[in-house]
């Protein structure tokens, strides 16, 4: 399924026209056209779920389940819209016995957004995903280039979104669907393309990055490439709760065939007790499934063949699989030859998990200090330990950082942040949560303007009741 040149010329052309009238709509229409497709998503689930199987074959009710998290994001960012301090509005009134002129400054939507589809969340990081909801909330219109993992329910949702934000009120050219990698390269180059979003392979999203780099008018790019989510465990957590760790590991790592951009593929833990072996009994009765595509299992297959063909690698259970299909892997190493062996330091997308054992507090810190960067970071420590030197190194490797538990599983709430360092993502902000739609606005300030061609979030009897900081001073109304 590919889209033509004309074709994807004609969808921009229409999201181009679009793009002044998102700009301004009203906060509480454009909430309501987010309200309104949630309920026709919801509506739709059990039309759209069994095409998400038949391309994905990711289990039925993880499917509905992700439904769901897809249109709460899209409620979640209605209410963001409503609140209105995603606006920033901030307003200095003039002085002039300083020669300070008036200044008022707000966000406002940067225009058309070309986001890339994931295949790991067919529902909740494509079509009517989060990059979508927040570039709508922010009040842009998207391209969306389908995944070719699930090409039929890129299209049944699209015609799902489209319909319902038109129906409610949002104009034609919101919602945008293009197919075939190359349209895809076109689409980031395009003129008419303000911002793009990606989830995806490091690969693939270094490409597109650098392409809206070398714009002759560079875009903002934001991508959610690896991310390999260490987890430290401290000799006093080992000491508690040996087994009950394993077989949280073992469940975090082989939920979804592994298939969640949080997954724990690195675990450090002290050397010599036989931690590797625990996980492997606990995992050993994780049958291999099919993963989303044959290029993925096949993918997932030789980074465990890099990974294993390491000479002081030990596999403890090696990562069997064919065709789709892939099952556990578990593997262990000491620190000193991890840090020898860049290799061993890559993401492998799948059920695999690699055992790092360490000597010492100075030892670990030294090699923590020089990983990439993650989405997640996870620690496990007893409850009188001191770890504040652990904690500081872990928060400048990672946007999310765990106090027991596992990192699979994003919620999506005012607070989240899902992002961190290179190659976690290219940018410094978040694709889940409330702020997610901060990627898709840019500032704006007024000096000394007429009070008639001030917006509404900036004129001085506040008509959106708004919160807004006025002379320095935040005011909530």
């Amino acid at each position: 399924m590919t889209t033509t040149p004309d074709e994807a010329q004609a969808i921009i052309a229409r999201a181009a026209a679009a793009a002044p009238v998102l700009r301004d709509s009203a906060d509480a229409d454009r909430a309501g056209w987010l309200d309104a497709a949630a309920d026709a998503l919801d509506d739709a689930r059990d039309d759209l779920v069994p095409i998400a199987y038949d391309e994905s074959r990711l289990p039925i009710t993880r499917l509905q389940g992700e439904v769901a998290r897809t249109t709460g994001q899209l409620r979640l960012l209605a209410d963001v819209v409503r609140e209105g301090s995603w606006r920033e509005a901030i307003i200095d009134h003039a002085v002039p016995e300083r020669a300070q002129p008036e200044l008022r400054r707000m966000l406002i939507p940067v225009g058309v957004v070309a986001n890339y589809s994931a295949s790991n969340f067919p529902f909740a990081f494509s079509v009517a995903g989060g990059d979508t909801a927040s570039a709508l909330a922010a009040g842009c219109p998207v391209v969306v280039k389908a995944h070719s993992g699930h090409p039929l329910l890129s299209e049944r949702t699209a015609e799902v979104l489209s319909g319902a934000l038109i129906a409610a009120g949002a104009p034609e050219g919101v919602v945008g669907l293009v197919h075939g990698r190359e349209v895809g390269r076109e689409l980031i180059v395009h003129p008419v393309i303000a911002a793009g979003s990606f989830t995806g392979s490091v690969g693939g999203g270094r490409a597109l990055f650098d392409l809206a780099a070398g714009r002759p008018d560079p875009i903002p790019f934001y991508g959610e490439l690896g991310s390999v989510n260490p987890v430290v465990i401290t000799p006093a957590a080992l000491e508690q709760d040996a087994a009950g760790l394993a077989a949280g590991l073992a469940a975090s790592f082989t939920l979804g065939v592994g298939q969640f951009c949080t997954n724990p593929g690195l675990i450090f833990v002290p050397a010599r007790h036989g931690f590797a072996e625990r996980v492997a009994a606990a995992a050993s009765g994780t049958a291999a499934a099919e993963m989303l595509t044959p290029g993925i299992a096949q993918a997932y297959r030789d980074g465990w063949d890099r990974l294993a063909a390491v000479a002081d690698v030990r596999v403890v259970t090696a990562a069997q699989g064919s065709d789709r299909a892939a099952g556990p892997g578990v593997a262990v190493v000491s620190l000193a030859a991890f840090a020898a062996n860049s290799v061993l330091a890559e993401e492998v997308f799948g059920p695999a998990t690699l055992i790092v054992e360490y000597a010492d507090a100075v030892e670990l810190h030294k090699a923590l200090t020089g990983l990439a960067g993650s989405l997640t970071a996870t620690v496990h420590a007893g409850a009188d330990e001191e770890i504040g030197e652990l904690v500081a190194v872990l928060s400048a490797r990672a946007g999310r950082v765990l106090f027991g538990g596992w990192p699979t599983g994003v919620a999506v709430t005012w607070s989240q942040h899902h992002g961190g360092p290179w190659p976690a993502t290219t940018s410094l902000h978040t694709s889940v949560g409330a702020t997610s739609l901060r990627r898709f606005l840019r500032p704006i300030v007024f000096q000394d303007a007429p009070a008639a061609v001030l917006p509404p979030a900036l004129r001085d009897e506040n008509p959106l009741g708004i919160p807004r900081r006025v002379n320095g001073v935040l005011t909530l109304a």
